[in-house]
This record gives structure tokens, sequence and C-alpha cells, in this order.
């Protein structure tokens, strides 16, 4: 049976109470969505896309819901003190799936800058959010059941918008903590416009509280950016073997737009992270980066979609994996130029480390061009470390698990390098140091890690 009936029910059963504890914007999309996700399923293991991963599966166990908004006794300072060093953000936490002020964040935002419940927000700026809400999350552009379903459920999330011209000059740093005595499904959705010329950096960090306790994370975010704006989004994900996750991006960037995103998975249990970026207007530039280190059962898969619609735009994607035991990696990549897109440039690659035998890695990155005048390419590599650079550092006198170390860091090194902001790329390049000697307790100042 599709895991998906379950949900269907829930909602059918406790209708009233989700609608009454939601504003009348996300309510007015509930229909729609349930209307769609009669008619759809969960993916499963082997279809289009899920080579390793059964979406059906990940949402199959019996997970609580918060329909009633029941409220999780977090405090924010005592929750969350390790940060990144030598970086100075704005922190907005998230508890499962509901937005909770921190102390100072409303106070020390520039003016022009709006960060707030996606709730509160469809109350206050109801004009502004419905223009931009749930537009993208369309199957068109890659959406799949579970963004139905975040929409057939959600009730709060968290709301970024950037006015035009205004630079954020800290980052935005969005902790999101997974924190239940029992399973626990969170229903997370993201709303993030920057206006023209607009520019911000936003990094979000994937935590659970309990090392035993099963989470699922079902994540949209729906991201716009418009004329000449500029958007750095940062994603870490260091959870625990027992947090599932699926999350969903989407972005539309107009003329002379910047993404710059980068997606790491250090720590999880099984993940599935789809993301999907439209131009649509000229000279717009999207750097699309992921790296994953996974060992034991972990199962990690990425997939992109990227529609080239206009001439003399520009994307670059490359995901690289280490993967150790009997971990599992995905890489479903699609680049469509369509055929008013000429001087596109877009280019795909896929490279990948098995460490052990028993590792499996599964990637397609694809070209779809309906354009002459174009510069594309894609690729993909499996193999295991160069012997040949292994052996020159042995004979140097460096033991032989230093030496892997440092070629897996080197391998990881340009990804990490794709980062603009200067301390994170630093903490990265700790944090995956640590991660490859073994250390699944990266965020030691952390209570709820």
């Amino acid at each position: 049976m599709n895991a998906l009936s379950q949900y269907i029910q829930l909602y059918q059963e406790y209708r009233k109470d989700i609608e009454a504890h939601s504003p009348a914007l996300l309510n007015r999309y509930r229909p729609t969505a349930l209307a769609d996700l009669m008619q759809a399923r969960f993916p499963e293991k082997g279809d289009e896309g899920y080579p390793a991963l059964s979406v059906n599966k990940m949402f199959e166990p019996d997970y609580g819901v918060n329909i009633n908004r029941v409220p999780f006794g977090v405090n924010a300072a005592e929750s969350f003190r390790c940060g990144v060093p030598n970086i100075s953000t704005l922190l907005a936490l998230v508890v499962n799936d509901a937005f909770v002020p921190t102390a100072g964040l409303e106070r020390n935002l520039p003016k022009g800058v709006e960060v707030m419940s996606l709730a509160k927000a469809a109350e206050l700026l109801p004009d502004q959010v419905g223009k931009y809400y749930n537009t993208l999350a369309l199957p068109r552009r890659g959406a799949t059941a579970p963004a139905a379903l975040n929409s057939l459920l959600v009730e709060d999330g968290v709301f970024v918008h950037v006015a035009k011209g205004v630079k954020l000059d800290k980052p935005l740093q969005i902790v999101n903590i997974s924190n239940a005595s029992a399973p626990f499904l969170a229903i997370r959705r993201l709303l993030i416009v920057l206006d023209e010329d607009a520019e911000a950096s936003i990094l979000l960090c994937d935590h659970s509280a309990s090392q035993e306790v099963k989470y699922l994370n079902c994540q949209v975010a729906e991201v716009f950016l418009e004329p000449g704006a500029k958007l750095g989004y940062y994603e870490i994900e260091e959870s625990s073997a027992h947090t599932s996750r699926h999350s969903q991006f989407f972005a539309s960037q107009a003329e002379r737009s910047t993404l710059i995103l980068n997606g790491t998975s250090l720590i999880g249990g099984v993940a599935q992270n789809d993301y999907s970026v439209e131009h649509i207007g000229h000279h717009a530039d999207t750097k699309l980066t992921g790296m994953v280190i996974a060992d034991g059962e972990e199962s990690v898969g990425n997939s992109t979609l990227v529609l080239h619609n206009h001439p003399q735009c520009h994307s670059d994607q490359s995901f690289k994996y280490i993967l150790d035991d009997r971990s599992q990696g995905s890489f479903y990549g699609r680049i469509i130029v369509d055929e008013k897109a000429k001087f596109t440039k877009a280019y795909q690659s896929n490279r990948n480390i098995l460490a052990s035998a028993d590792a499996r890695m599964h990637t397609r990155p694809q070209l779809e061009i309906y354009c002459d005048e174009v510069k594309c390419s894609h690729g993909a590599t499996v193999g295991q470390l160069d012997a040949n650079a292994l052996f020159y550092m042995r004979q140097r006198g460096i033991p032989e698990a230093e030496a892997k170390m440092m070629l897996m860091q080197a391998f990881m090194g340009d990804v990490i390098d794709t980062v603009e902001i200067p301390a994170l790329r630093s903490r990265l390049h700790q944090l995956v140091e640590a991660r490859l000697s073994g250390n699944r307790q990266l965020c030691a100042d952390c209570q709820n890690c």
C-alpha cells in the first residue's frame, strides 16, 4: 500500500483542526493539493530519478504530526550555542516545523529586511505572500508527491524578504532542530523573496535533538530572485542515523540574477534533495554544488533540474560523493536548454569515490538541448582513490590512513571553495576533516546534537 493514503486520511479526519490553526492564505491551496495527491503516489526505489531510495518507505512509518500547534519548549540560547566560529549571523530558529523568534532578530534586521513566521506573514502581508506562495512547487518544475503533501499539511514556516537594493551584511542562519520524544514528521516551508538588486546569504543547519528518536523532515523552499538579485544559499545536514529528510528546492531567476547554492550532507539517515531552477530572464547565473560523505547504512540522493529558457544564461553544477561501508548515493541531473536560449553555457559534473567494496553509487547526468548556439557539457565518474597518488605519498613517509584523508579532503576542496562566506568555508573544511576521520559528533558545543 502506498504510504500516502495515511496522510490523506489524516487530513480528511483533522481538516477543521488544521485550518483552524492556519491562516486563510495557506488554507486556500489545500483542496488543490488534496486533488493532486488523490491521483499521485510516493516514488518507489527504481522509479525514474530514484534508483536507490524509496520515498514511499521513507514516509511509511507512523509519525506524529503537530496539528494543534502544541509548543515545544526550547530556549534558543540554551539549545544552540555552537554557531560558526568567527562569523556573525542573524539567528533564526525552527523547532520541528514552527518558527521560534530569537532574541534580537527583529531588532538587528536592517531596514527593508523581513524574517518572520510564514503564518504570521500570510496574515500581515497577504498580498505579498500570496503573489509568490505555492507558485513554483509544481510538477512541471520537478515537484513530486511530497511537495503536494507539504502544501496539504503545512501550518507554518519561514518567510524572508529583502527589499530593492538592500544588501544583508550578515548571513541569516536558520537552525532547524528536530525535537520530540516520539517519531515526528515536520512539515517545513520556506518562502524567500529578493527584490531587484537585493543581496543576501542564508545558511540552514539541520540538527536532531535525539540520536534515537525517528524524525522525518519534509521541506519545500520557494525562492524568487528579481532582476539583479543575488542569493547565497547554504545547507548543512548534521542530524542522526534515525533522521530522514525529503527536501525540494525551487528557484525562479529573473534577468541578471545570481544563485549560489551549496548543499552539504555530513550526518543523517536517509535523505533525498531535489533542486529545480528556472531562468525567466537573460544573463541569469546559477552555481549549484553539493557534497556527500556517507557511511554505515546511510543513503543520500540529489537530483537537479535546470531550465534554461532565455538567452545568454549560465549554469554550473558540481556534486561529489565519498561513500563508505554499505552506504548508497544517487545523482540524477537534468539540464534543459530551450530553443530560444541561444548562447547558453551549461555544465554538469558528478564525481564519486567508493571507499569500500559494498558502497554503491547511481549516477545519471542528462542534457536536453534544443538550440545550436550553446556551450554545454556533462559527465560522471565513479572510482576509488588515485592509487598512484596514494603510493607517492606513502613513499614519502605519510601513513596510509593520513594519506587517504588528505586525498579525500582535496577531492572535496573545490566544492567547499564555492562558498562565498570565508568563515563558513573554513568551517566546512574543518567539518569535512572531522567527518572523514570518523567523528560523528561534529557540533560538540550544541546541546541538541
